[in-house]
């Protein structure tokens, strides 16, 4: 076989491959076979016609084109690793030559990745915010505790925010009442303003056994958008009473004997959360700040792909909600020009964030091994709300543990970017590494940008690495 490469761009490439007739001895083998065992010649058993009565039955040409089709992916994919070219995505393939017991010849036009170094990745340097816990947050975290050892008791005032009440609702819509608009004995917290609008700023300052009436717009079901009158009449007020900040109540809500030392364990817990955010944030910023500094070309196929797997995702996620995308943009006060932009711009980050990292795991020859990738499907596993072995199950049927394996280097490679990173907070105070194990939790914790860019990123690989981790999840549940 003779293999040409042509560099068409600095993210494509085209190959020529001229194999001689004999060199396609095992793929005319493969397709004899299977021809065999599909046509009936009368003689025969199924499977045992000869070679020269199959080229007789189905035609000459038609042996030769299947046998073509058999040989053109082998081919291509000797010609890839021979001339060590890091192909994304499927090829272009188009057939210059064929003739018969002398020459096959093709054409295959690909996007690569482009060839970089990735140089300057130690010292890079981040700042994230301090890792001070306060006593005003210690209080918010201990009053939010309290919060759930609560009780409701009656009270025999006017209704504040935070009042949980028993009410009754009813509506019309020109005098006629609607059915869809009413219900009764339901309870409700004040100040939550998640039902009829204007529901809230009628029930403040009522008492139990009140009722109003107010004007407000549908905004579901048969009248939507149509204005309604609503009627509430309240049955029941509560309010929340927490217990005493004590030692009783450290005892009943922990294992602790004092609220001092509940108090304590709150600190401690919250500086440990404050500092694996700090270690996430800097691999964040870290990763930023790799992919700014360096510049290299980005096959476009590759960025529409992850455009559209983005675009696909967010409908997805839209329609789930009930959500239109109008109203998702107006929620985010942006345009659909801004909107699109900011689709490209991250999808082009994603993929130059898994070029940058894949390069890096080259260079310093990194790999991973069945225990880490064990780990990396129990993890995932755990995130997607299914059990190990169906995962896995589905990553070996799904022909993905290619993609996984890809998914732990790069994580291996941002690791090493982070330890060798100078991160300070906010106050200049400099944040130390401890141990690989501390950064790695710190990843798990925050869902890591390395790990983010080699699942937005897993599109550029060929032969179905595609499928995103969602699919994975729906198909490893139906096992």
């Amino acid at each position: 076989m003779k293999t040409d490469v042509e560099e068409l761009s600095p993210t494509r490439v085209k190959l020529t491959i001229e194999v001689p007739f004999e060199e396609l001895e095992h793929a005319f083998d493969e397709t004899y076979k299977s021809l065999a065992k599909q046509v009936r010649i009368k003689g025969f058993r199924p499977g045992k016609a000869p070679a020269r009565l199959i080229d007789r039955y189905v035609g000459r040409g038609a042996v030769i084109s299947e046998a073509v089709n058999h040989a053109v992916p082998e081919l291509y994919n000797d010609a890839v690793q021979k001339e060590e070219i890091f192909a994304l995505g499927q090829p272009d393939v188009e057939v210059t030559k064929l003739e018969d017991n002398e020459e096959l010849a093709f054409t295959a036009e690909v996007d690569v990745r482009p060839k970089f170094e990735v140089e300057d990745h130690k010292g890079i340097e981040v700042t994230v915010d301090s890792a001070e816990v306060t006593d005003e947050q210690i209080d918010e975290q201990i009053n939010t505790l309290r919060e759930r050892f609560s009780t409701l008791v009656g009270v025999d005032r006017p209704i504040e925010d935070g009042d949980h009440l028993s009410i009754d609702l009813s509506a019309s819509v020109d005098g006629e009442k609607l059915d869809d608009v009413a219900v009764s004995g339901y309870s409700y917290e004040v100040g939550t303003n998640n039902m009829l609008e204007g529901l809230d700023e009628t029930l403040r300052g009522m008492e139990a056994g009140g009722e109003e009436t107010f004007s407000t717009t549908l905004v579901g079901g048969e009248h939507e958008g149509e204005e309604a009158d609503v009627s509430v009449t309240v049955h029941s007020v509560k309010a929340k009473e927490l217990p005493e900040l004590d030692d009783e109540f450290a005892q009943l809500a922990s294992e602790f004997d004092t609220i001092a030392e509940l108090r304590d364990d709150v600190r401690n817990r919250m500086a440990e959360v404050r500092r694996m955010q700090q270690l996430s944030a800097a691999r964040d910023k870290a990763l930023e700040k790799l992919i700014e500094q360096i510049d290299l070309p980005l096959p476009d196929a590759v960025v529409d792909e992850e455009i559209e797997r983005r675009r696909q995702s967010l409908e997805q996620q839209l329609g789930q909600s009930g959500l239109s995308k109008e109203a998702y943009l107006e929620s985010q006060e942006k345009t659909e020009e801004e909107f699109e932009e900011e689709l490209k711009t991250g999808a082009s980050s994603a993929v130059k964030a898994g070029f940058i990292l894949d390069q890096l795991a080259l260079q310093e020859d990194l790999s991973a091994d069945q225990s880490e990738l064990s780990q990396y499907v129990f993890e995932q596993a755990q995130r997607m709300g299914v059990s190990p072995d169906q995962l896995a199950q589905h990553l070996v049927e799904s022909n993905q543990i290619r993609v996984a394996f890809t998914e732990v280097v790069r994580g291996k490679a941002m690791d090493l970017v982070l330890a060798n990173a100078k991160i300070t907070d906010e106050d200049g105070n400099v944040v130390e590494q401890e141990s690989a194990s501390e950064t790695e939790e710190a990843a798990k914790a925050a869902a890591s940008a390395a790990v983010e860019a080699s699942d937005e990123s897993a599109e550029a690989a060929p032969e179905g690495a595609e499928e995103s981790k969602d699919e994975a999840k729906d198909d490893a549940e139906s096992k």
